[in-house]
């Protein structure tokens, strides 16, 4: 029983750190919308979410590779936050719509809807665990 609960939590608290770094990869490209050449980046979360559960015994752990752009002084820097929680998501090249000139892939409104529906799912996260921890509480207080 104790087992299933700490699973659970565990489950739940990986899936925060990759909400929480996939948040600054999408903050990164609308930080950077403007900047020409920009690549706009993102990864699979749930890819990401079952090779750091160990649910996908054929996803590999791989931390991504820094790129061209990452290492250019004028991009701002985007990705794995110090904690490394993402590091067992790839992060992806997006394929732009709409090419602009300049070679930014950034499209505004598809960072802004991808940021926003990471930003309620984080907080759907936080209270489930949230939930969890006052219903075992409660069970633990005999209420």
């Amino acid at each position: 029983m104790l087992d299933r609960m700490t699973n659970t939590l565990a489950f739940h608290g990986r899936a925060l750190l990759l909400r929480a770094e996939r948040q600054q990869v999408l903050s990164g490209n609308i930080a950077n919308s403007d900047t020409p050449g920009f690549q706009a980046r993102d990864f699979d979360f749930g890819k990401a979410l079952r090779a750091a559960t160990g649910a996908d015994p054929l996803a590999k752990a791989v931390r991504p590779a820094a790129s061209g752009a990452a290492q250019d002084p004028r991009f701002l820097p985007v990705g794995l936050g110090p904690n490394g929680a993402a590091a067992d998501a790839r992060l992806l090249y997006r394929t732009p719509e709409q090419p602009s000139i300049d070679g930014n892939t950034v499209d505004l409104d598809r960072e802004r809807a991808n940021f926003a529906d990471n930003a309620v799912r984080y907080q759907a996260t936080l209270r489930f665990i949230d939930g969890n921890v006052r219903t075992m509480l409660s069970a633990i207080k005999g209420e």
